[in-house]
């Protein structure tokens, strides 16, 4: 496939996702019935509303507008004997992605690999299985009108057992594994795999912030990093100087306007002795734990020091905050701190590949190899020698 092709193909299933909004939501409200006991957490992210289904729309707007991964020279030469070596871009070959509850990623993961040159096996939750099996259906109608081969898009409707088969026996002759889920699932594939993973991992996001810095701007970042509790890149703890001015003050205001958006704020017993509202949890494993929920955790620390290492020690390695007026305090923070974004005065809640520039992303990978952070399209490729002689021998 060319450029041309790839992009046709893109812009295409957008329309069709557009023609066909009814049925999606239609099927994605067979899906919500069918599962009654999830949590909000769950809802919300197997939830297609027409809100969901433009983002999809926009996604795949964002994938055909950018650059081909595929085929870029990343370093050429040419010997003094005029052997040409080149070496480029290429897919990975075939990516089989294995998520939960969230149907937009059968869209935005497949666009992702598809823009890349990828074929993609993707395998849902069976939360989401009507809707799933629905957009597959639209992948596949968009790539028959393109005249393009439809295996360049599957999905697997297997169940747990076969699909725990097929990670062990790689039956599918899978070239990488992103698995999409919660710790039991990565930790199997990990110690399954005979290919490649990229764990996109917990998110558990901390935020700190400084005795040096507006308070105000402070909670505001940290009522935008619990808007949606749902997402990887929600805040979970909130760490704070312990020698902030006036500070019970200041905890009060940030715990008032927390509750007041239904979050509930936990804290060990000596935060909690400083206001009221904060409920005690002295048990130091909730630092490891990413929520998913409405609630927040908060803790006094010493300085920038303590909250580095208590980030690198206890976060997902997804993403950290700093919220303060000091160049170089940030500064030190965001090389010190071990994750994939680190921000100063930010949100948390940019980390995502649509906000990044990088167009809908596959996955949030928090391993340093091959790549970190979202992983868009250009990201999707591995590398390959291509060597040119006429009859050139090594002497």
């Amino acid at each position: 496939m060319n450029s041309e092709q790839k992009n046709n193909l893109l812009l295409s299933l957008a329309q069709l996702l557009a023609l066909h909004r009814a049925r999606i939501m239609e099927a994605n409200e067979a899906d919500m019935h069918a599962f009654p006991g999830m949590d909000e957490s769950m809802k919300d992210r197997l939830r297609v509303d027409d809100k969901k289904i433009d983002g999809m729309i926009r996604s795949l707007e964002e994938v055909a507008s950018l650059p081909d991964p595929e085929g870029k020279i990343l370093y050429e030469f040419i010997r003094e004997d005029k052997l040409r070596v080149v070496n480029q871009t290429v897919p990975f070959g075939t990516i089989l992605i294995i998520y939960e509850s969230r149907p937009d990623v059968t869209i935005e993961a497949a666009a992702t690999a598809f823009k890349a040159g990828n074929h993609i096996l993707l395998k849902g939750g069976k939360e989401a299985r009507q809707t799933n099996l629905l957009l597959t259906a639209l992948w596949q109608q968009a790539l028959t009108e393109q005249n393009i081969k439809t295996d360049y898009i599957q999905y697997l409707d297997l169940s747990r057992e076969d699909t725990q088969r097929l990670i062990r026996e790689n039956s599918h002759r899978v070239d990488l594994i992103i698995p999409r889920g919660g710790e039991g699932l990565i930790q199997f594939v990990r110690e399954n795999a005979s290919v490649p993973v990229i764990v996109s991992g917990r998110g558990n996001n901390f935020l700190y912030v400084d005795d040096r810095s507006d308070f105000e701007m402070a909670v505001q970042l940290i009522l935008n990093g619990k808007k949606r509790v749902s997402v990887c890149n929600a805040i979970d703890k909130v760490l704070l100087h312990k020698d902030l001015d006036k500070l019970a003050e200041k905890l009060s205001t940030l715990v008032t306007h927390l509750t007041e958006k239904g979050i509930e704020v936990w804290g060990n017993k000596k935060i909690a002795s400083l206001c009221n509202g904060i409920k005690i949890e002295n048990d130091a494993a909730t630092l490891c734990e990413e929520y998913l929920a409405p609630k927040l955790y908060l803790s006094l620390v010493g300085g920038i020091d303590d909250a580095i290492d208590m980030i690198n020690r206890y976060s997902g390695g997804h993403t950290a905050v700093i919220v303060t007026s000091d160049a170089a305090k940030a500064a030190e923070f965001m090389e010190q701190v071990d994750c994939a974004a680190v921000y100063h005065n930010a949100s948390s809640r940019f980390t995502d590949g649509g906000q990044f520039g990088v167009g809908a992303e596959i996955a949030i990978s928090t391993q340093k190899l091959h790549f970190r952070g979202p992983l868009g399209a250009q990201e999707l490729v591995t590398n390959k020698w291509f060597v040119y002689g006429d009859g050139h021998v090594r002497e």
